[in-house]
């Protein structure tokens, strides 16, 4: 699989090693590919419109390691130096990302009685180990927490990893999705995709930042009405230090 510091699916994706992320994904037939299809909808064509606006402007810009040069949406924060009209569509851009993700997140936590249920404890299991499997390798864990139909996951990758090789967040996801589906089949005695594809990422940008991640993933089952208190979900872990957001 090519490596990459930007890719997209449905939204763009940037990593890079020594980043900090919270993710969130869930199962295959959890949210119908309808269901958001107008926040899709405006969300490419403000992409669009970004690249028209930008123009020639961003055939001199600086590529990425080889990869295709970063998309105008990437940019939103620190071009200050952008055209009016290319700021004010990389800030609807960015505020209608957020929407969409808590669209999203509404939309998993409504499914209370999932086909394939995550919380099951073998499926639960399966997935925390594989989320524990890089600790100290590729990655430093902070939180996470198993929903029936989605995963949190607030974590840091190494810039490199024991053989000195850069770590990507795509190679991360991509082992532990591949690896939980596989024992998820098993489990349930059944066979396809288990995941849907598309993965939501957001880079932490600093403490405070890092520390609302953690405290939305956590208290993710008792906003679901699953529990009172955080502590009770047994798909919920965090660090050492942590537990008290």
């Amino acid at each position: 699989m090519e490596r990459k510091e930007f890719y997209k699916h449905r939204l763009p994706h940037f990593q890079q090693p020594g980043q900090a992320y919270f993710v969130t994904w869930c199962l295959n037939d959890s949210v119908p590919k309808k269901a958001l299809k107008r926040y899709t909808d405006r969300l490419e064509l403000l992409k669009m419109q970004m690249v028209a606006v930008s123009g020639a402007a961003n055939s001199d810009s600086p590529k990425m390691r080889g990869s295709e040069s970063a998309p105008p949406e990437l940019k939103m924060r620190s071009s200050e130096s952008a055209p009016p009209e290319l700021q004010k569509f990389q800030q609807e851009y960015y505020l209608l990302r957020k929407k969409y993700i808590k669209a999203f997140d509404d939309l998993l936590d409504a499914e209370k009685q999932p086909a394939i249920n995550l919380s099951k404890p073998e499926n639960t299991k399966a997935i925390i180990d594989s989320l524990l499997f890089w600790e100290g390798q590729k990655l430093e864990n902070f939180a996470f927490c198993v929903m029936p139909n989605h995963v949190h996951w607030v974590f840091k990758v190494f810039e490199k990893d024991n053989n000195g090789e850069p770590v990507y967040l795509q190679d991360v996801l991509y082992s532990v999705k591949r690896f939980t589906a596989n024992q998820i089949n098993k489990i349930e005695n059944r066979k396809g995709a288990l995941w849907q594809k598309e993965s939501f990422d957001t880079t932490i940008r600093d403490e405070k930042h890092e520390y609302y991640a953690i405290r939305y993933t956590l208290n993710n089952p008792v906003t679901a009405g699953f529990v009172s208190d955080w502590k009770e979900w047994p798909g919920n872990w965090c660090a050492q230090g942590c537990g008290g957001f």
